[in-house]
């Protein structure tokens, strides 16, 4: 047993010498077990780079020296009228049809009489009691003013007599009033044209129930006559206002009246996102006449200007601005431009770019400058 013993305290001095000698380099050896624990970690945890988003582009072509501004559109009345009856009602008659020439009082559609005629009635009734009330307080009142200075009655009797003539008087008075509002209403019954001119459009027919202000029929007074179109921008007709407008016939582009810019809608229509311009005929043939359609052509601009798809165009700071790509560098950066006219289709850049640059055309909403990418397809 003492040989055993001996034995474990000899194997024990033993390892505390290898331990010993072992021990400078334990630090050393834990550090490079943490690096290599923190380097497996950044391997699993390390993010892809972003992939280079590919953009369709087009090459800036060569300025146009001037443009054509092509609009279709239509002849309409110089003066038109919306025609209605003043008060609700059953329409009894139509009688006016389109393109019928109607006079100035002529009857145009009339309602159901009935009702307003019983008003009618009623409020004649109701004036002649008012009248026959007022005479009975006057001759209280006189019979009363009579009696007074010999002290047959009171102050107070005197006083009555007098309020009472008073509120029949006024009584008569709001009599008066209904009965002419009342013949007023029975006369509206009947829709008449306010002046010479042509019926262009129906909108209610026998037997319909219309409201107050509901159109009946659509008049165009006068001979005048306007072209009007719808455009998607108003920049041309603007640039041209100082100067006289040729309105052709649509079919026959010989057929040519001369005009001058009426006015322009002040906002855009919210459907069509179109403007309305208007444009007076000065002594039309009668080639053109309310329906036709014409054509409006005109040089749109006498600067140059580079197209570019409509696509192309996107905002910067509030302005207008397009996405030119460096070549060298597959950069993107975002120009500014000014814009000298624009439609549905196309944009004219005046100044921002140069012919031959490359200019994203699709997806431009989703970019941003400075961003890396590749050219795609579109490339002309």
């Amino acid at each position: 047993m003492f040989a055993t013993f001996t034995d474990y305290v000899r194997h024990a001095l033993r390892h505390l010498a290898v331990c010993d000698l072992l021990w400078p380099f334990i630090p050393a050896v834990f550090l490079l077990f943490i690096a290599v624990l923190v380097s497996g970690c950044g391997d699993k945890t390390h993010k892809q780079a972003a992939p280079i988003r590919p953009v369709r582009v087009v090459i800036a072509p060569s300025p146009e020296a001037s443009g054509l501004f092509i609009q279709t559109g239509e002849i309409r009345p110089h003066e038109e009228a919306l025609l209605g009856f003043r008060l609700d009602g059953r329409m009894l008659t139509r009688q006016a049809d389109v393109g019928e020439r109607v006079t100035a009082g002529q009857v145009l559609a009339t309602q159901e009489p009935d009702t307003r005629r019983n008003q009618l009635s009623s409020a004649q009734a109701d004036l002649d009691s008012a009248r026959a009330a007022e005479q009975l307080a006057s001759l209280n009142l006189r019979r009363m003013k009579l009696l007074m200075p010999g002290g047959a009655i009171a102050r107070s009797q005197l006083d009555s007599a007098q309020s009472d003539w008073q509120a029949a008087r006024s009584r008569r008075q709001s009599s008066e009033d209904s009965l002419k509002t009342a013949r007023e209403n029975l006369g509206w019954s009947q829709l008449t044209s306010p002046a010479n001119g042509v019926i262009t459009q129906v909108s209610a027919s026998a037997g319909q129930v219309v409201t107050a202000g509901q159109t009946v029929v659509t008049l165009a007074s006068g001979d005048g006559r306007d072209a009007v179109f719808d455009v998607a921008g108003t920049q041309a007709v603007s640039a041209h206002a100082g100067n006289e407008f040729a309105v052709s016939l649509l079919s026959d582009s010989s057929v040519v009246a001369q005009g001058h810019l009426r006015d322009i809608s002040p906002q855009a229509d919210p459907q069509t996102r179109t403007w309305r311009v208007r444009i007076t005929l000065d002594n039309p043939p009668p080639a053109l006449a309310l329906g036709a359609s014409v054509q409006l052509i005109l040089h749109a601009s006498d600067e140059s200007a580079v197209a570019l798809p409509a696509a192309a165009l996107t905002r910067a700071g509030g302005q207008p601005a397009i996405f030119v790509v460096n070549t060298k560098t597959l950069t993107l950066h975002l120009r500014p431009v000014v814009l000298g006219r624009y439609s549905t289709s196309e944009i004219f850049v005046k100044t921002g770019v140069s012919p031959g640059e490359t200019v994203v055309i699709a997806g431009v909403s989703q970019l941003r400058d400075g961003e890396k990418v590749t050219l795609g397809e579109g490339r002309e």
